[in-house]
């Protein structure tokens, strides 16, 4: 019984991690130093394609985007598409994925 209890305890932690979103910074490093949401890897939208296995991400991850404006974060979107990831978010800009933060926390 106790061992029951053990897979159900590792499985409702590993959905429950399975469903926190991935936040990715797609500015430069320069930008990402200067200010970052708490949390979020830097991976710069013109290298995704090639550095996003590192994060070894599920292709059905959740995936927030952001960068300055939200059209680095709309070209990196689209290149994680045609790689096949399946849930990602343009959040817009880093001012808007602070917000969203925000927004969450009070939900």
């Amino acid at each position: 019984m106790e061992a029951l209890y053990t897979i159900a305890f590792w499985l409702f932690t590993t959905v429950a991690f399975a469903a926190e979103a991935v936040w990715i910074d797609v500015r430069t490093p320069q930008e990402y130093q200067s200010g970052h949401k708490e949390g979020a890897y830097n991976l710069p939208h013109n290298d995704i394609g090639e550095s996003i296995g590192a994060l070894n991400l599920s292709k059905d991850a959740e995936i927030n985007l952001y960068c300055r404006s939200g059209k680095r974060a709309g070209m990196a979107k689209a290149t994680l598409e045609a790689l096949g990831y399946q849930h990602v978010t343009n959040i817009g800009g880093l001012n808007d994925a602070l917000s969203f933060q925000a927004s969450q926390s009070s939900n």
